[in-house]
């Protein structure tokens, strides 16, 4: 007899602009998937992407549970897309692979900097609300409970990092960005980032680890434990 898997979802998410669509600018506001882990009696949340009120409901429609019942929230990216409900969980530690937390404090704190040169007080105060923000998210190295292993995917954002975790002998991988949709992963397609290269080489790495892969703006699919040989170059933005 097969048990439950222990991954939930509790939202899909949603990209602002999908390439795959055609649409070369922002036509909704984007939001990760959402998904919940219950392993020996820990709850943890992963990419709390709605706002805070419908990230409570949302967890409470599909898991009974209210908000404080949560002890961990893991951002697989710090972004708002990854955490704009991270509010809703103030008893809950938030956590984020230190590389990530880095790479968004020091452009959080060059942004600030240039909008004070500029005289932007409203752009500099808002930045500094950001960073007090990121100040309250704990940098890790480990999984967020026992049995779920990180998994960085560096490319697509400086620290982009999923969780790893059996289940009956296969493995399911939370990718977060590194595997955006099940679209993308037949197409071969990363998300728009700076290091195309690391991207890429993540996004393989997902597809022949995991058994399972709960995709960045998507649900839970099996992956095909390679890429289709039918996969397309991959989009990027240039350097900066």
């Amino acid at each position: 007899m097969t048990s439950a898997p222990p991954v939930q979802l509790i939202s899909l998410g949603s990209l602002s602009a999908n390439l795959l669509w055609n649409e070369q600018h922002a036509v909704r506001t984007g939001h990760a998937t959402c998904s919940s882990i219950v392993q020996d009696d820990t709850l943890t949340l992963v990419n709390p992407g709605l706002p805070p009120a419908a990230m409570a409901s949302r967890l409470h429609e599909r898991t009974g549970q209210m908000p404080d019942r949560v002890q961990r929230v893991f951002l697989t990216s710090v972004d708002a897309d990854h955490a704009r409900g991270l509010e809703a969980f103030p008893d809950a530690t938030w956590l984020a692979f230190p590389p990530e937390l880095d790479a968004a404090r020091e452009r959080a704190e060059s942004e600030r900097d240039a909008a004070v040169e500029h005289g932007d007080e409203e752009h500099a105060e808002s930045l500094a609300r950001h960073l007090t923000a990121l100040e309250q998210i704990v940098p890790t190295e480990e999984g967020p409970a026992p049995n779920i292993d990180l998994f960085p995917s560096v490319g697509v954002t400086p620290g982009c990092c999923g969780l790893l975790l059996p289940h009956e002998g296969q493995t399911i991988l939370i990718a977060g960005d590194a595997v955006a949709s099940q679209a993308h992963l037949l197409a071969g397609q990363i998300l728009p980032c700076l290091d195309r290269k690391m991207a890429q080489a993540s996004f393989t790495e997902a597809i022949e680890i995991a058994d399972f892969i709960v995709c960045g703006r998507d649900g839970m699919i099996p992956s095909p434990g390679r890429v289709p040989e039918s996969a397309g170059p991959g989009h990027t933005l240039p350097s900066l």
